[in-house]
């Protein structure tokens, strides 16, 4: 689609698809990212790792590192302790009575997952560096592993000793208990769902890569981190090293994905940090991929228990979901929040009366766990669609048909969920009636009707998955409510050079999402001029000294309403410049295609670049107004923005191999108003290809001593572009009232929606085998298993 806006006098840019401005400098290699820079006279960092899950340090001999050609220092925890002003952060205590361990960049005496780290070796070079820390000497007393969710709730085995219990937190949303429990016992059907979450590795293509540089003089430094969130690292940094904010920059130069997993501060930012201030010379760290499967976080790890309550012809009464939730050994940055950011969620987009939800939260011995793409939304929304098919099952209803029933009307928006929440708007009938059109929906289950007659092996299966989330992450009133450590706003700054250039600066720190061509299209629609005249400045605190940074799908709802508050202001100013100069009232000045004048007389035009000039010379301005053409803005919104959309998957089951093939994939997605429907279909893309990686291929697996046995891509099984169908994608656009782009978000919508349509439609093309459920990731071995498991039942009861 496309808008009119005022400035431009025709259709603008914002609703067309445009190719990516940042494209060019990434596929020719001329984009560098945090290993490219050239950085002379640098330390290379290499950590040595615990290979056990649970230990006392026993000995650490640091001396066989210290004496190899090229090593400059070697430290152990002890050693460094005095660098440490605070532990590492963690910004969100979700409860008053939250269990939070001192975690510090390298353990002090005991270690608490298989990759904690023990102690750090600088050398003159990264292989030299590696090569040192694989001579330290380090001997642990083994302690009791605690790996298994359910088991660690029974505290025989503590992950931390000192707390006396392996529970982190346990926080409840129960608006109305009563109204539960009298729903549940008048309901004519009760489903009751358990589902695993497995770990997942986020494997962003880019590793993670820290580059700490002290200035010569005045005690500043700069960080090079492939970070999502430069602003929030750096008063975390000043926080827990107790160095000046002021005096440190963090740049996020061009980053390779993030997906929530650059979304923290971690040990190596820290240790390159200190260091450098303390050797007073250049320290960086380099993460190799098999090192980033232990030491960044992962993603998910959820044991859900969901329960729906219905009348008789299948409507809602009420859902209650409970969840153990894994926290591994540490609390990152937002790791105890994840849980919460889903705990709204888990009756979807189904209007139930009545809504209970429990989280308990433990420690493992295994890595932390924080957000990865979606954060506690993908689960919420994989309990409701899986249980909704359930309940499906159990009537006898169509799961098409049943979601009609029960779907939230176009007309009760604005909508007061009954998790307290208000959805901004949403048309939830039509994005599924869509869907089941470009997926041809009736024609389907006739030709799975047939192959069951005819005796096929190859199980046609259906399923679908209708999701709306809650983006944004704001407003700062709402976060504080829940304990977040910071606020939801965003700052832009709109500065006009004398030339009539365009730079704008975004607190907003892009890592894939197509930033500068999205915000260009904004500004140029808005100012009246081309967007390949806009600069988009980011991601270095030194050029946006204020900002949220990038995580949670807000960037657009909230970025990019702080740009549009700020250009209007710009001309807003310019219209007083414009008047002076036309000695007219500024109410009588328009702007139309980039220039003002005096309504009813447009041959006295005078482009906005020309009130730049102006502005700039300053020669004869209006009393009271400054010379220069700019304006920030800082937007905290009123509410989230609820994007939400139906996707449908068609697989093909082998009953003899129990393999998958997805030979059809519809997603219908509606974020509002698109600015540039090209890159919200690859957002799209990416989105879906992780929730279809989650459904059939990736976990990361531990034995029972604690140990990951997926360190590296021939284990943990990413899937290539190969193994993935081809998208067929729609839309339906319902703008959000809450900002005045009337956009909502996507970044994350493919994620959500598509694990949970792959899984049902597994499971829907052997229902008639007597399979109800089969555990993630749905592999080969594993449906085979549950065909096999469902024949043997089913001859045990015939």
């Amino acid at each position: 689609m496309t808008a009119t806006v005022e400035g431009t006098g025709r259709d603008g840019f914002v609703g067309t698809p445009m190719l990516r401005r940042e494209d060019p400098a990434l596929l020719s290699g001329e984009a560098r990212f945090v290993h490219d820079l050239v950085v002379p006279g640098a330390l290379h960092l290499a950590l040595v790792r615990s290979p056990i899950a649970h230990g006392r340090i026993a000995s650490l001999n640091l001396e066989p590192a210290r004496e190899l050609p090229g090593v400059v220092a070697a430290f152990s925890g002890t050693d460094l302790a005095g660098e440490w002003a605070a532990p590492m952060p963690c910004a969100w205590p979700v409860t008053a009575e939250m269990k939070n361990p001192p975690h510090y960049p390298l353990a002090l005496a005991e270690v608490c997952y298989a990759g904690d780290a023990v102690a750090v070796v600088l050398a003159e070079s990264r292989a030299v560096a590696e090569d040192a820390a694989a001579v330290v000497e380090v001997t642990y007393d083994e302690l009791p592993a605690v790996v298994d969710l359910e088991q660690a709730l029974s505290d025989r085995a503590l992950v931390h000793g000192s707390l006396g219990t392996n529970t982190a937190y346990v926080w409840e949303l129960v608006p109305d208990r009563e109204a539960v429990e009298r729903a549940f016992a008048s309901a004519a059907h009760v489903v009751t769902e358990r589902y695993v979450q497995q770990r997942l590795i986020p494997a962003a293509m880019e590793p993670r890569g820290v580059c700490a540089v002290p200035q010569p003089f005045g005690g500043e430094l700069t960080v090079y981190s492939a970070t999502q969130i430069p602003h929030i690292l750096r008063t975390m940094l000043g926080v827990t090293l107790a160095f000046d904010e002021s005096k440190l920059r963090v740049v996020a130069p061009a980053v390779g994905g993030g997906f929530g997993s650059k979304l923290d501060v971690y040990a190596e930012e820290l240790l390159c940090v200190a260091l450098a201030r303390r050797l007073r010379r250049p320290v960086r760290w380099s993460e190799e991929r098999s090192e980033a499967a232990l030491a960044t976080i992962h993603g998910r790890g959820q044991v859900q228990q969901i329960e729906l309550a219905a009348d008789a012809d299948g409507k809602l009464l009420a859902v209650r979901a409970e969840l153990l939730a894994d926290m591994g050994a540490y609390l990152q940055l937002v790791t105890p929040g994840v849980p919460l950011l889903g705990a709204f969620l888990y009756h979807g987009t189904y209007d139930a009366p009545a809504y209970s939800f429990r989280c308990v939260s433990v420690f493992t011995n295994k890595t932390p766990t924080d957000a990865y793409r979606g954060a506690g939304r993908p689960e919420a929304t994989y309990a409701i669609e899986r249980a909704m098919d359930a309940l499906a099952r159990q009537i006898g209803c169509d799961p098409a048909e049943l979601r009609r029933r029960n779907f939230i009307t176009r007309e009760q928006f604005p909508y007061a969920s009954p998790a307290g929440l208000q959805f901004d708007s949403g048309d939830y009938h039509t994005a599924l009636e869509q869907a089941l059109r470009l997926a041809r929906y009736e024609e389907r289950r006739a030709e799975q009707a047939e192959r069951c007659r005819s005796g096929s092996t190859r199980h046609l299966g259906i399923g679908l998955s209708s999701y709306v989330e809650m983006c944004g992450l704001a407003p700062s009133r709402v976060l504080a409510s829940l304990n977040y450590g910071a606020g939801g706003w965003e700052t832009a700054t709109v500065r006009l050079l004398p030339t009539g250039k365009v730079q704008v600066v975004t607190g907003s720190a892009p890592h894939g999402q197509g930033h500068v061509t999205s915000w260009s299209m904004i500004a140029a629609d808005r100012l009246g001029v081309s967007p390949e005249d806009v600069e988009v400045l980011h991601s270095d605190t030194a050029v946006a000294p204020m900002g949220m940074d990038t995580y949670g799908s807000r960037s657009l709802s909230v970025g990019g309403t702080a740009l549009v508050l700020a250009a209007d202001r710009v001309i807003d100013k310019a219209r007083l410049i414009a008047a002076h100069r036309f000695e007219a009232a500024p109410e009588d000045v328009v702007f139309e295609h980039g220039s003002f004048s005096v309504r009813g007389t447009p041959a006295s035009a005078m482009t906005i670049g020309a009130v730049a000039f102006e502005a700039f010379t300053a020669h004869d301005l209006p009393d009271g107004v400054e010379p220069t053409l700019e304006a920030s803005a800082t937007w905290d919104p009123p509410n989230f923005t609820f994007p939400f959309g139906t996707h449908v998957a068609v697989v093909e089951v082998d009953e003899e191999t129990g393999s998958v093939e997805i030979v059809d994939y519809i997603a219908v997605d509606d974020c509002g108003n698109r600015v540039n429907p090209m890159i919200v279909e690859g957002q799209i893309h990416g989105g879906i290809a992780q929730g279809i990686a989650q459904a059939l291929y990736e976990e990361a697996a531990y034995d029972e001593a604690g140990n990951l046995l997926t360190t590296t891509l021939a284990d943990y099984l990413v899937p290539a572009a190969s193994d993935l169908p081809r998208y067929r994608l729609g839309h339906t656009v319902t703008p959000s009232p809450t900002n005045p782009l009337g956009v909502k978000g996507i970044g994350e919508a493919g994620a959500i929606a598509s694990t949970p349509a792959v899984v049902n439609a597994v499971v829907d093309a052997l229902s008639h085998l007597g399979v109800s459920a089969i555990e993630m990731p749905t592999t080969p071995e594993r449906v085979w298993l549950a065909i096999a498991a469902a024949r043997t039942a089913g001859e045990a009861k015939g």
